[in-house]
């Protein structure tokens, strides 16, 4: 073994500024799955993805998958009787947006009061380049066996890959896979999410009326459906937040790192005076009980309103399930309290979408060992578990197809990082100690296997 790990720092930070220039390349491809007139760009973003890492030692090869998507899927085998590691992330990512909330161009990477912006600078393909950057710091000196998983619409839901892990479960096949799709708690400290909520959304419609009536004339004793929904909806939240849908329990508390108000009302932007809403901790709240969002509502714009009792009015709901609960069974909780509570004997039709398992990692294997050991050593500090109120339903989907595997879930996304929102970036220097700590397990693994 050429490489020990009193070098491996050298080389890693050596490696950075080829960093810069690869992730300055990957985001410069518009890869928005969702958005059917790039799908050129999502295909090149592949082919880009799949050469750096057969220039880095692992032969890939670009997958169409059964939702139209492109994975990245590649494999080198390791010496006899070694472990295989599954590195996993994927390439495509969320629109950009309104462009004049940006203060750069999103696909062009932006070095900027010491941080790179640009729309998947840190989700999901600053996880990316750290994977890339682990395997060019350890040169050939690998003897662990290795696979690459670059999903290519992870951000659209993610049912292609899903489907190739069911349909060729040996493709997965690992004793570690390491889910690049995650953060920190805080820049600097090393943290495995060992908890991910689940999903399931619902589409809920109230009818009221056969056509919309002059307020005027009718208001007061026609039934509003706009009215009516928002009663139905108010019930799903009590006076203090917390989500309350009949035969749900949602008071579990967490047990892992705690969650900080001042911080969490950093990280989550509250406004100065708005209160932190839930009766429990944040952590709590975040990552051990269910919780209902209204992610869409149709209903007139303010700058078309007309004096006029609306007939019909719709909302999207989405449901967050904690790991110890089945999203199937919460859903259907969801449907029942939605048609018990409608005001008015108001015409319902609640609509049940897809729903995605939630996820509980065990972290008393031997290769959490070998991973918290690198990431201490890398980041000079202890590491943390944290939950994450976020689905990647991919966790169950392999835990079924390798199930001898331990699945650990890092990355380069903290919570300055503001993925998914405008002016999207990542710290270069997570970027770095992520690659620092994937290139000092995957050594040591090889170390063991040489003995």
């Amino acid at each position: 073994m050429g490489t020990t790990t009193s070098n491996l720092v050298t080389r890693v930070d050596s490696l950075m500024e080829q960093a810069k220039k690869d992730l300055t390349e990957l985001v410069a491809h518009r890869s928005v799955f969702e958005s059917p007139q790039l799908r050129a760009e999502c295909a090149a973003s592949a082919q880009w993805v799949a050469a750096a890492f057969g220039e880095a030692g692992v032969d890939c090869q670009v997958r169409e998958t059964s939702d139209g998507s492109l994975a990245v899927i590649g494999h080198r085998p390791g010496a006899a009787g070694a472990p295989t590691v599954t590195l996993y992330a994927h390439h495509d990512v969320q629109p950009a947006g309104p462009l004049d909330l940006w203060h750069s161009d999103p696909f062009t990477l932006t070095d900027r009061d010491g941080r790179w912006f640009g729309r998947g600078a840190a989700d999901c393909k600053g996880n990316v380049i750290a994977h890339l950057t682990a395997l060019r710091a350890l040169h050939s000196d690998l003897d662990c066996g290795l696979r690459v998983v670059i999903e290519g619409s992870e951000e659209a839901g993610g049912e292609g890959l899903e489907d190739l892990v069911r349909a060729e479960p040996g493709l997965f096949d690992s004793d570690m896979i390491i889910i690049g799709d995650t953060g920190n708690v805080a820049a600097g400290t090393p943290t495995l999410t060992t908890s991910l909520r689940g999903v399931a959304n619902v589409r809920v419609r109230v009818d009221t009326l056969e056509s919309a009536v002059h307020s005027g004339q009718y208001g007061g004793a026609a039934p509003d459906a706009l009215a009516a929904l928002i009663a139905l909806l108010a019930t799903l939240r009590d006076a203090q937040g917390n989500t309350t849908i009949d035969g749900v329990e949602a008071n579990r508390t967490w047990t892992g790192a705690p969650y900080a108000q001042a911080q969490f009302r950093s990280d989550a932007t509250i406004l100065d005076g708005v209160d932190i809403i839930g009766s429990g901790e944040v952590a709590d709240m975040v990552w051990a009980r269910p919780a209902i969002t209204v992610i869409a509502l149709d209903a007139p714009a303010t700058d078309d309103a007309v004096a006029a009792v609306r007939p019909v009015a719709s909302a999207v709901l989405n449901l967050r399930v904690p790991p110890g609960e089945d999203p199937a069974a919460l859903q259907q909780a969801l449907v029942a309290h939605l048609h018990a509570h409608v005001p008015w004997n108001a015409k319902i039709t609640v609509t049940a979408e897809a729903t995605g398992s939630p996820f509980s990692a065990a972290t008393d294997g031997p290769m959490y060992a070998h991973l918290m050991s690198a990431m201490s050593q890398a980041y000079g500090a202890e590491v943390v578990f944290s939950g994450q109120g976020g689905s990647i339903p991919l966790c169950s989907a392999l835990a079924q197809a390798s199930p001898r595997a331990e699945i650990a879930l890092l990355g380069v996304e903290e919570p300055r990082c503001r993925i998914h929102a405008p002016n999207e970036s990542v710290d270069p220097d997570e970027i770095r100690r992520t690659a620092l700590s994937e290139a000092a397990f995957l050594l040591a693994l090889s170390a063991g296997a040489d003995s």
